[in-house]
């Protein structure tokens, strides 16, 4: 504080210095000469009040109503279409109508899509596709008569998915 007394002291006493001069030098400019010493020296002294309250009340590192405001981040967002897929697998373990009208032609366009790369079509390719994913995806499947039957077993279509990605 001592510090930014003698500042002030320092450059009142210059510009009182500078209106001494100007007083000399042009005379008869009195009222404009005062106010504009007047404004020097309090513009002087807010800087150093702002300096003051600057050393008085220092900035944080990071202001606590930025802390407040910050939002937590976001959880990651599953696809949708992965976790539909998901339920179909649940509901095709469940009941024969679910197997049938929701993870077959899942299945159906999987093995037509990874049969298509080899220049294949589906409903030409039973060898390649194997006789246990056939009766799964052959085009010509039968709607099930007993909807409310058991769906495929776990490890069924555990081997169907492996059967698809060899395909």
């Amino acid at each position: 504080m001592k510090r930014l007394f003698g500042a002030w002291v320092f450059f009142t006493c210059l510009a009182s210095v500078a209106l001494l001069f100007a007083r000399l030098l042009a005379r008869g400019w009195f009222t404009l000469e005062l106010d504009i010493y007047i404004l020097v020296v309090g513009g002087i002294a807010l800087l150093d009040v702002v300096v003051l309250a600057r050393e008085a009340y220092p900035r944080e590192d990071v202001p606590a109503i930025v802390v407040a405001l910050e939002r937590e981040p976001a959880e990651r967002q599953r696809l949708a279409e992965l976790e539909r897929l998901e339920r179909e697998l649940t509901m095709a373990t469940a009941t024969a109508f679910d197997l049938h009208a929701h993870l077959l032609p899942q299945l159906r366009e999987i093995a037509g899509m990874r049969l298509a790369v080899r220049g294949l079509r589906l409903d030409e390719s039973e060898e390649a596709v194997g006789e246990e994913l056939w009766e799964l995806v052959r085009p010509e499947r039968e709607t099930p008569t007993d909807r409310h039957a058991s769906g495929i077993a776990p490890d069924a279509l555990r081997r169907a998915v492996e059967g698809l990605e060899a395909l």
